[in-house]
């Protein structure tokens, strides 16, 4: 059985949660914590499959639990699920590790259908998020990113779909070792150390829909 974790102190919106996954992705059980200091313990204990994180929790941020989940379960996907819009908050949990962004004001099927979209590869992100992230990079600059080749950018596009390396060099027909070595290419030209950045800069090159 696949775990998710609902990191959320709102006991309304944990019970919707706690009623929607099991049916919306089968074969899933929750775990569910109200405080960073909840969530840390039961890191340590389940492997999970997805966590689902709020950001202003009543012992600190969920900013805190995002890096460290990135660091002891990197496989795991990290959605976040807040009211918060801004830029301050966005970036902060991409750098920490998010994989997706959802907000709390858009309609719950929304949420719930955006979520799906983990089981395509594809990062979930709410309409206003996402448009606030092309927003970010609509500004014409010189970027490294123009250093990419072909072949990086078709690699750049899978990793930031979810792919493996090992998915993503049978996907290409390349060794993992190659694969990697595009990897590290990729992530010293957009100065970028995460997956998740990986994601927006796939974004802001046109590699994938947001």
């Amino acid at each position: 059985m696949q775990q998710v974790l609902i990191l959320e102190d709102h006991e309304d919106t944990r019970e919707w949660w706690r009623d929607v996954l099991p049916s919306t992705f089968p074969g899933t059980t929750t775990l569910e914590a109200a405080t960073v200091a909840e969530g840390m313990r039961l890191l340590e204990e389940h492997t999970l499959w997805l966590a689902i994180i709020d950001i202003q929790l009543p012992d600190g941020s969920g900013i805190e639990f995002l890096e460290r989940l990135r660091d002891l379960q990197p496989e795991a996907w990290r959605v976040v699920c807040t009211i918060h819009q801004d830029d301050a908050h966005v970036f902060a949990a991409l750098r920490a590790g998010a994989q997706g962004y959802l907000v709390k004001d858009d309609p719950r099927p929304m949420q719930l259908s955006r979520l799906q979209e983990i089981l395509d590869g594809q990062p979930p992100l709410s309409p206003g998020i996402a448009q606030r992230i092309l927003g970010f990079f609509q500004e014409p600059a010189s970027h490294p990113s123009q250093e990419l080749t072909e072949r990086e950018r078709d690699v750049l596009r899978l990793v930031a779909k979810g792919y493996s390396r090992p998915e993503a060099a049978e996907m290409l027909g390349l060794s993992i070792n190659t694969v990697s070595s595009h990897c590290k290419q990729i992530y010293r030209k957009l100065e970028i150390s995460s997956r998740a950045e990986a994601v927006v800069e796939a974004i802001r090159l046109g590699l994938i829909d947001p």
